[in-house]
């Protein structure tokens, strides 16, 4: 079991539920929420509520699952049933799910009465390392990834690693994109745990879960709210890798964030040897990692404008001007780094000669 204190709220890993149930028996909530989607309800929800028998009388609200299903209008059906429920402010809301749940759910958990307590349980890989970590809520807007949100932390963030039992592959890999990540802006140790994990051997996922945590709150303690600019180094891939997933989010051949993020992640990387000094030795590196656990995405040039609509509303820029993190070395980020759209659009093309 590990417990991370944050300034007013606590992760907790694997301790069996026993800090949420003394939580829960002190605060008597007079109604607590548990928002999840179809999938967390069918391989979850059994498990939280056979080890937590306090939870039994809770309100269940269930969502379609999907990154499409993160917006505004499923914000409205959910307060709706908040009224109907006759939610006061005396009321804890659970998000039970990946990234979509705890975003959204921590989104309308902020802004209903101005705000109720709210609690994070991440089922997926990426919920656990970074979805559900930071206080960052938010859901999409007219195909912007995240454009609409607002930054405070939950009560708890619980995770168990029993939910990993159950996910796909496809859904393990899309929070590895963001494992790598922390490895290349902050930490080159980690960056070659990472790198060497294999899928055919024992993986002591709490550990390396752990760690992660440990890196994103040490970059975040320093910059909560993303004032002073060095939370932003977290961005990284993202820009490119946002506009990717935007591209993708609405189509029949949907790509999750890891994957879209690995792929945002090669295009930076190569504009990161170009203006911000990363060697070629190391670009090539990189490149090589993602492309063992990832495959390419070949982006064809009628979408190259679309990519560039969406970039050009990331919320890094500034004064009409595109600004991205980006890499030094493996290990080190910088951030606010200017890059012309031209350069961008060339990153594309490189990481499409990749693609086999």
């Amino acid at each position: 079991m590990f417990k991370i204190k944050k300034k007013n709220d606590y992760i907790i890993i694997n301790d069996n539920f026993k800090y949420l149930y003394n939580f829960l028996k002190k605060n008597n909530f007079y109604n607590i929420i548990i928002l999840l989607d179809n999938n967390t309800k069918k391989f979850c929800l059994n498990y939280i509520i056979n080890n937590l028998s306090i939870l039994k009388k809770s309100k269940i609200i269930e969502i379609k699952n999907g990154e499409n299903h993160k917006n505004i209008y499923t914000c409205i059906k959910i307060w709706e049933k908040f009224i109907k429920y006759k939610i006061d402010k005396n009321s804890l809301l659970i998000n039970l799910g990946g990234g979509v749940i705890t975003d959204l759910g921590g989104l309308i958990g902020c802004l209903f009465k101005r705000g109720i307590k709210f609690i994070n349980i991440p089922t997926t890989l990426l919920g656990m390392i970074d979805a559900s970590i930071g206080g960052k809520n938010a859901i999409n807007f007219n195909n912007f990834k995240n454009e609409i949100g607002i930054i405070k932390n939950p009560v708890i963030t619980l995770i168990d690693l029993f939910f990993l039992k159950s996910l796909p592959k496809k859904e393990i890999f899309s929070g590895l994109g963001e494992l790598l990540k922390y490895g290349l802006i902050f930490n080159k140790n980690f960056w070659n745990i990472v790198k060497n994990i294999n899928f055919k051997k024992k993986i002591f996922w709490v550990k390396i879960i752990y760690k992660a945590i440990l890196i994103k709150k040490k970059i975040v303690d320093q910059d909560p709210e993303e004032i002073f600019g060095i939370r932003k180094i977290l961005n990284f891939g993202h820009t490119i890798g946002h506009a990717i997933e935007s591209l993708f989010l609405y189509k029949k051949k949907y790509i999750s964030h890891g994957e879209a993020i690995s792929l945002g992640m090669i295009c930076e990387s190569w504009i990161s040897k170009k203006i911000n000094n990363l060697s070629n030795k190391e670009y090539k590196e990189i490149c090589n990692v993602i492309l063992k656990f990832y495959k390419i995405k070949k982006i064809k040039k009628k979408y190259y404008n679309k990519i560039i609509n969406f970039i050009e509303n990331d919320k890094k820029n500034y004064n009409k001007k595109i600004y991205f993190s980006l890499l030094s070395k493996i290990g080190k980020c910088t951030y606010n780094k200017e890059v012309k759209k031209k350069l961008i659009l060339i990153s594309i093309d490189k990481m499409n000669k990749l693609y086999k």
